[in-house]
């Protein structure tokens, strides 16, 4: 059977196209770094609100402690809204630390093949021996005649 062609993108790779800077951003996302650990997300959102209308406040947390991470997500309505909260709050001072704000980034993923594992299964961390043992048959042999 006959496929149609895939479209060609003439003039980067498609490494360049999909890592471009412009593509990487997510309209009316943006990013809230320097947060106080004691700031909740009712007092975030309640600053950011002036702004525009927030859909979305995401505060991370550590999974060991369950402490926030010192940073927030903060989705808002539309693009505009967004530009508007980044010019108006950046740099301005919440519970004693001054706000760094910027449009969020979609998360890289690490490009090429995954790390090599030399594990054969279980749970032993990675740290397994190798399958077969070092040295060549003659030494093996060897070695079972001197024992």
């Amino acid at each position: 059977m006959f496929s149609a062609p895939r479209p060609i993108r003439v003039g980067c790779s498609r490494r360049d196209w999909r890592d471009s800077p412009e593509e990487n951003k997510i309209p009316a996302k943006i990013f809230v770094g320097n947060l106080n650990y004691q700031t909740t997300q009712a007092d975030l959102t309640r600053l950011l609100s002036e702004a525009g209308e927030i859909v979305d406040v995401y505060m991370p947390s550590d999974r060991a402690t369950g402490r926030p991470r010192g940073f927030a997500f903060v989705e808002y309505s539309s693009t505009e809204e967004a530009a508007k909260a980044i010019e108006a709050f950046d740099g301005k001072e919440l519970d004693g630390r001054a706000l760094k704000i910027n449009e969020a980034e979609e998360r890289r993923r690490p490009s090429g093949p995954p790390a090599p594992s030399y594990s054969q299964g279980g749970g032993d961390g990675g740290y397994a021996r190798p399958a077969k043992p070092k040295g060549s048959r003659r030494n093996l042999r060897r070695k079972k005649r001197s024992l």
